[in-house]
């Protein structure tokens, strides 16, 4: 087991609330994977990948977490801690969100909340990997204060690594 504290697994910010996963999301997240536009995963393989994010989260200590609209109540995607392409030591940052609540912060927002629950397990340094392409999450990163450390070529085209140190 590793020396890092566990992560906050329910984090609220002034319009948010980002909590575990519940069977019920299944659906949600099925419609959220569907807007990439590589067909619609099944409810039940959804129900699936929320299982396995739940393992994955026992092992590391560390979450993706759904983010909700603290007055709406409506789930718009989710944002937290993945191994990804790093480390458990040095775990990336992961989010997603809905096509129509972009451009109104929520991703900087819930991100920021995430950061800071990363900072208090403990860790020192936390990654990110975005494909070249996507302005919009470079921008969200870039005011969270995160920088450029390389690009990479994959299969599926051109990836940036970022990087920010945590308090």
């Amino acid at each position: 087991m590793s020396s890092y504290e566990t992560m906050s697994f329910h984090l609220e910010t002034e319009r948010l609330i980002l909590r575990p996963w519940a069977e019920s999301d299944a659906a949600e997240f099925s419609a959220l994977l569907s807007e990439r536009g590589n067909g619609t995963p099944t409810v039940e393989e959804t129900r699936t990948d929320i299982a396995k994010l739940l393992a994955a989260t026992a092992t590391t200590g560390f979450a993706l977490l759904p983010i909700q609209r603290r007055d709406e109540g409506d789930f718009i995607g989710y944002c937290g801690l993945i191994i990804g392409r790093s480390s458990v030591e040095e775990p990336e940052i992961a989010y997603e969100l809905f096509q129509h609540a972009h451009g109104r912060g929520y991703a900087t927002e819930a991100a920021r909340a995430v950061l800071d629950a990363a900072g208090a397990t403990g860790r020192k340094r936390i990654w990110s990997t975005v494909a070249t392409w996507n302005t919009a999450s470079l921008r969200v990163l870039e005011k969270l204060g995160f920088e450029r450390d390389r690009v990479s070529t994959e299969a599926n085209g051109e990836v940036v690594w970022l990087t920010r140190s945590l308090p």
